[in-house]
C-alpha cells in the first residue's frame, strides 16, 4: 500500500530551490564555519572575506551544516556576552 503525496514544507521548497552559488561543500564548510561565527560575532562586522563568501548560500540549502553554524554561533555568543537570539537573527539561522 502506497500512502498519498505530502506537499512540501514552504521551508522545504525554500532549501531546495535556493541558488547554491557559489559552490562549498560540507567538508569546506565545517572547515570554515569556526572563522564564519567569528566574523558575524565582530563588534564591527566587514563584508566577508573571499573564502567565505559561499558560506550564507550553503547554509541557506544545507540543514546539517546550517544546524552546526547555529550551535557553534549560540555558544560563541553566549561565552562573548552576546544576545544568542540577535546573532541568530544577523546570520538568518533561526
Amino acid at each position: 500500500m502506497t500512502a498519498a503525496p505530502r506537499p512540501l514544507a514552504s521551508d522545504a521548497v525554500r532549501r531546495l530551490t535556493t541558488d547554491p552559488g557559489p559552490w562549498l561543500s560540507c567538508d569546506d564548510c565545517f572547515r570554515l564555519v569556526d572563522r564564519y561565527v567569528e566574523s558575524l560575532l565582530g563588534a564591527d562586522p566587514q563584508p566577508l572575506a573571499a573564502d567565505l563568501a559561499a558560506m550564507p548560500a550553503h547554509l541557506a540549502g544545507c540543514a546539517a551544516c546550517s544546524e552546526e553554524a547555529a550551535t557553534l554561533l549560540v555558544l560563541a555568543a553566549t561565552d562573548a556576552g552576546i544576545d544568542s537570539d540577535e546573532a541568530l537573527r544577523r546570520a538568518r539561522l533561526s
